[in-house]
Formats: C-alpha cells, sequence, structure tokens
C-alpha cells in the first residue's frame, strides 16, 4: 500500500491543476485553470441542487427514510458507468505504462495505483452528492449525530466496490480482445456491446417484473431501491450504517471493499504486462501494396485526420460513438415497434395525442446524436504534439474548419437515419419530414462549432492520459451538461407549441434558431483560432 501511496502522489502532482496554476507564469494558463476550476465548481453546485431536491421530495412525500439508500445507488451507478468508459485508458493501453513498467514495482501494484487515480479524480463528483443527500436527509429525519460521522466516512467507501466490478469487466474485456490480432477493434465492439446492455437493462428487467405496478411514482422508487439493496448488500450495509448507527454494518462494508479491492488486483496483476503488450502491439498485413495516395483539399484531408484519430482510439470511438449507436438503435426499434407504441411505453400509457410529439422528434434525435461532439475534446488530444500542429503550413481557421467537418461527417447521417425513421414510424407528413431533416442537420452544424469553441476555450495539451480529455476534460463537461438540460427543455417546449402551433411553421422557426446559434458559434472559432 505504501508503493500504491507514492505512485499515487506522483500521478497527482503531474496532472494538478493547482501545480499549474501556482509554478507556471502563462497568465493564459493561470486563467484557463481558474476557469476549469469554475466550471467545475458550478457543475457540482448542479448536482448537489439535484440531489438536495430530490431528498425533499421525499421528505413531502413521507419517504424520507429511502434517502440513504438512494444515495447509495446513485452513487454505486455513477461510480461504475464512468469506471467502464475510463477503465480502457486508464487500467490498460495508458501512454506512460512503459516508464512505470520500468520502475521497481509489482504489476499489481502499478494496477491498483491507476485504480486509485481514477477513483481519487472522480470522488468529488460522488462527494458532492452524499454531502448535499445528507443535508437534505437530515433535515426531515433528524438522525443522530453519530450518523453524520458514518455517512462521511462511508461516502469514500461507497464507489470503490462498484468501480472494481466494472474494472473487472474492463479486464475481462481487455483479456479477450487481447487474444486477437485486431485488438482494437475486437475491444471496441465488446466495450460498445456491453455499454449498450447496461442501457438496455432496465427495460429488460421492467419486462420481467412487469406485473409489477405501483401508482405513486416516488413509493415505486423507494421499493425498487429497497429491493436493489437486497441484491446488492452495500446499499443495505449504509443504509443500516447511517440509519440505525450499525457497528457491524460499518465493519463489514469496510472490510468487504479493502478484501475485494486486494483480491481483485491479485487477479490483474497475473496478466497485467500480457495484456498492455498485446493491446500495445499492431497487426499488419503480409500482402500489404504501397498504393497511389488519394489527394484532398486541406480541409477534407484534417477531417480525414481526426477519423483516423477516432478509430485509433477506442475510449475516442466509443465515447464520441455511442450516441451515434444509440440512435441507431431508436430508429430501427421505433420502425419495429411504431411511433405509438413507444410513446405509450414511455409515458407509462398516458392518454393524450402522440402527434403532438412529432415536432420534438429531431430534438430527440440531437440528444442522442449530439450528446457529444468530437470537437469539444480534438483540439486537446492534439497534446503534446501541438508544435506539429503550430509548424503546419496551414491556418489554424482551416485546422478548426477540417475538425467541425469531420463531426458534421459523423453526426449528421445518424441524424438523418433516425429522423428519417421516426417519421416513417409515426407518419408525418412529407414537408412536415423535410423540414424536420433540415432542422436536423442545422442541429448537427451548431452541435460542431459550439462543440469547437469550448474545445478552443478550454483547451488542455498537458494531460497524461487521453480519457482525461476525452471523459473529464472541462470542454466536454461545458459543453455536454448544459447542452443536454437545453435539448430537454426545448423538447418539452417544442411538444407545448405544438399543441396549438403549425409543426412546420415550429421546424421553420427552430432552423432560424439553429443556424444563428451555429453561424454565431462559428464566427467565436474563427476569433478564437487567430488569437490560439
Amino acid at each position: 500500500m505504501k508503493n500504491n501511496i507514492i505512485l499515487l502522489k506522483t500521478l497527482l502532482r503531474s496532472t494538478s491543476l493547482h501545480n499549474t496554476f501556482k509554478y507556471t507564469k502563462d497568465k493564459k494558463k493561470k486563467r484557463k485553470v481558474v476557469g476549469n476550476y469554475i466550471g467545475l465548481i458550478l457543475i457540482y453546485a448542479m448536482l448537489m441542487v439535484y440531489s438536495i431536491a430530490m431528498c425533499v421530495g421525499y421528505g413531502l412525500v413521507g419517504i424520507i427514510d429511502a434517502a440513504p439508500a438512494m444515495c447509495a445507488v446513485v452513487i454505486s451507478t455513477m461510480a461504475f458507468f464512468f469506471t467502464v468508459f475510463k477503465t480502457n485508458g486508464y487500467l490498460f493501453n495508458f501512454k506512460e505504462y512503459d516508464m512505470l513498467m520500468s520502475l521497481p514495482f509489482k504489476a499489481s501494484t502499478v494496477a491498483g495505483c491507476k485504480f486509485l487515480y481514477m477513483y481519487v479524480k472522480a470522488l468529488p463528483w460522488y462527494i458532492s452528492i452524499s454531502l448535499a443527500m445528507m443535508i437534505g436527509y437530515g433535515f426531515f429525519a433528524a438522525p443522530s449525530l453519530l450518523s453524520y460521522p458514518v455517512w462521511i466516512i462511508l461516502t469514500f467507501f461507497l464507489p470503490i466496490i462498484p468501480m472494481l466490478f466494472a474494472s473487472l469487466i474492463g479486464f475481462f474485456i481487455a483479456k479477450v480482445s487481447s487474444r486477437f490480432k485486431a485488438t482494437k477493434f475486437i475491444r471496441t465492439v465488446l466495450t460498445f456491446a456491453f455499454v449498450i446492455l447496461c442501457f438496455t437493462l432496465r427495460y429488460i428487467i421492467e419486462a420481467v417484473f412487469k406485473d409489477d405496478k405501483v401508482e405513486d411514482t416516488l413509493e415505486d422508487i423507494s421499493a425498487k431501491v429497497d429491493t436493489a439493496g437486497g441484491i446488492y448488500l452495500p446499499i443495505r450495509w449504509f443504509t443500516d450504517a447511517v440509519t440505525r448507527t450499525s457497528i457491524i454494518s460499518t465493519i463489514l462494508f469496510i472490510v468487504s471493499t479493502v478484501i475485494l479491492f486486494a483480491v481483485v488486483f491479485h487477479l490483474v496483476g497475473k496478466s497485467y504486462n500480457q495484456i498492455n503488450s498485446a493491446l500495445k502491439s499492431q497487426a499488419t498485413k503480409k500482402n500489404y501494396k504501397m498504393t497511389s495516395q488519394k489527394k484532398r483539399n486541406v480541409v477534407n484531408a484534417v477531417a480525414f485526420k481526426e477519423f483516423k484519430r477516432m478509430v485509433g482510439s477506442p475510449p475516442y470511438l466509443v465515447n464520441a460513438g455511442i450516441g451515434e449507436i444509440m440512435a441507431v438503435l431508436l430508429g430501427i426499434v421505433t420502425l419495429i415497434m411504431g411511433f405509438d407504441r413507444i410513446v405509450a411505453i414511455v409515458t407509462q400509457n398516458a392518454p393524450f395525442d402522440s402527434s403532438i410529439l412529432q415536432p420534438a422528434i429531431p430534438f430527440i434525435a440531437f440528444f442522442l446524436v449530439g450528446m457529444v461532439a468530437t470537437t469539444a475534446c480534438s483540439p486537446s488530444l492534439e497534446g503534446k504534439n501541438y508544435w506539429i500542429v503550430q509548424s503546419l503550413p496551414i491556418e489554424k481557421t482551416t485546422l478548426y474548419q477540417g475538425k467541425m467537418l469531420f463531426n458534421m461527417y459523423l453526426t449528421v447521417p445518424f441524424m438523418v437515419f433516425a429522423t428519417i425513421c421516426m417519421c416513417i414510424s409515426a407518419k408525418v407528413p412529407v414537408l412536415d419530414t423535410i423540414m424536420y431533416l433540415i432542422l436536423a442537420v442545422a442541429l448537427c452544424a451548431y452541435s460542431s462549432a459550439w462543440g469547437c469553441v469550448c474545445g478552443i476555450k478550454h483547451m488542455r495539451l498537458d494531460w497524461e492520459n487521453e480519457i482525461e480529455v476525452i471523459k473529464q476534460g472541462a470542454a466536454v463537461a461545458v459543453y455536454m451538461l448544459p447542452n443536454m438540460f437545453v435539448v430537454m427543455g426545448l423538447t418539452a417546449l417544442v411538444i407545448y407549441l405544438g399543441t396549438f402551433m403549425n409543426h412546420v411553421l415550429i421546424a421553420l422557426i427552430f432552423i432560424l434558431i439553429s443556424l444563428l446559434l451555429a453561424f454565431l458559434s462559428y464566427l467565436r472559432v474563427i476569433s478564437l483560432a487567430k488569437k490560439a
């Protein structure tokens, strides 16, 4: 454990924003660090407000006793999914692998240190949720004073077990893919399959327990959380420790976490070198032939470079492509099951005309496809090779035009496919469908340009692991979270307008708004590119 702490301190110091602010003499870097801190504080504040609001809802309904279990469920779920996406870049196939493995540490020690680094970097997310729910629970339930320190201590242990399970899954995916020549392709396919399975698991469970009907939504959630506590014991241990100040549950929770950590990284350590070596190797064709190179204009060449960069990085490909894959699945499922049937399932058979949802079709598709823009992280992905970009005989505006063009190439086909499928299933008139398709393309243009603004404004080049900018970068957070909430709000607004306005007129209004926002964002990109 001492070696783990030494390595962990070194990794944290080398990637610390505080150290960057403390030692750099570049005022621009200092402003970026301050901007990153402000953005993170705002995101954590939003999470805390949402968590407190959840406890207020529980308190008003009279089921505040379910709050600790819900806190454990939320943190465990977040920790599991965050780790599934990040295992590929943190535990396996990371850039500093050769340097770390040359140090006098065991493979299990290196793997354990990388896990702890991943845990510490994500810890503020979990603490903000837990502290907010503790405040809400304390206000309504008025527990004993001992409950508060127990809650705070166990908060640090809550994410570890789900992170360990996610790491084991990532380990098995990496182990299976390392046995094939096309390691990147196999690893990417397996990761996509697992993520999609996780997203659909809710509906599979509901299909199994479809006879369970509870009228009150909050009581339904509370009952399901109690059921989860019976299956996943750490939820029950956390709840008992907080509500009953059970010493036995507290000890069981802490001891089982430590034992699982030791067991998991003992298993991982046995194959760690073999897996990383296989993942870093590249397969080549024996019958390779030199052919003439294709000529492209500069903007298309930059877009093609972005494509090669994405395909060469499974974490980047999964993160950038999961929304597109889900949009395709949504389109296919809508064609098979029918738009009305999907609406009935989502709204729990609420009695209203599904045709009023038709103007929201482009926004539903964009919620998935526009989830992550490649332009939000691609400027930072240049990393330590940014000097090469600086020395190229092309203007910065051309470079960022190519990055935006690639995001258009990536998103527009999937947006069009999902929109057409939903329009066919919903029997949308031809004119309305054409307007929705134009709106879909306009939204992609806005996503590409606004993502590029975030990517340049919050560019980070001193990363040691690409996951830090693909999943945890300030640019991605600034783009993704507000974008998701705005899209949800616009979807609700469009549905409301659809009850009394012409659908073609609604589409036309939002086409103009989207194009205007895309144009303003594009002008901002050009302005930032000239200053970069």
